[in-house]
């Protein structure tokens, strides 16, 4: 797996390879238990194990995983080549604006499935985990660079913790986590505020 800065992807091909709702719920996958086999993977999505053959291979195509070695077939395990990665979506090629909206559009919905499922189970969990889940909105007046600075921090939060996506790298009472996190201008009050 890679270790060092995350490379920035602008390649409209890479994002579009990535904004499908079932990838996204892959690579969620296999960066919580590790390897994975599509005949796994179908039974945990409620799909074919063709249906997610076909999708690892795609990831795979564009480097989001790669085969782990042993197995056969749709029995062999694929794992994750990184633990994260970057996206520039604010290019103006329309090939790439379009790849990006896509891949911004199902990054979010799932974002919004995953808050919906913890406001629909959050009882289930001991109260300690209630008090520390968390959701935060505010608005602040800031300048680009400042936002800029804001999601190089958020990133650099979440990097502390990314070798945990290794089993033997977490510490007793983890739980997974779903974390998100957004920052954008605003249409301004008819009063210009």
């Amino acid at each position: 797996m890679e270790s060092g800065p995350k490379p920035v992807i602008s390649d409209a091909r890479t994002m579009r390879a990535l904004a499908h709702p079932l990838r996204v719920k892959l690579l969620e996958l296999i960066r919580r238990d590790g390897e994975l086999t599509a005949t796994r993977a179908a039974e945990l999505l409620d799909d074919s194990p063709g249906n997610m053959s076909w999708h690892l291979q795609t990831l795979a195509k564009y480097g989001f995983v790669e085969e782990a070695g042993g197995g056969r077939g749709r029995s062999r395990p694929w794992r994750m080549t990184r633990r994260s990665e970057r996206f520039d979506t604010s290019l103006s090629d329309p090939d790439v604006a379009a790849a990006s909206d896509a891949l911004e559009r199902t990054v979010l919905e799932r974002a919004r499935e995953q808050m919906g499922e913890w406001w629909m189970r959050r009882r289930d969990y001991p109260l300690q985990w209630r008090r520390a889940a968390y959701v935060a909105s505010s608005i602040r007046y800031l300048t680009a660079e400042e936002l800029a600075s804001i999601s190089d921090e958020i990133a650099a939060i979440y990097s502390r913790y990314a070798e945990r996506s290794d089993q033997r790298e977490r510490p007793p009472g983890t739980m997974p986590v779903a974390l998100s996190a957004m920052g954008h201008p605003i249409p301004p009050t008819s009063a210009g505020n």
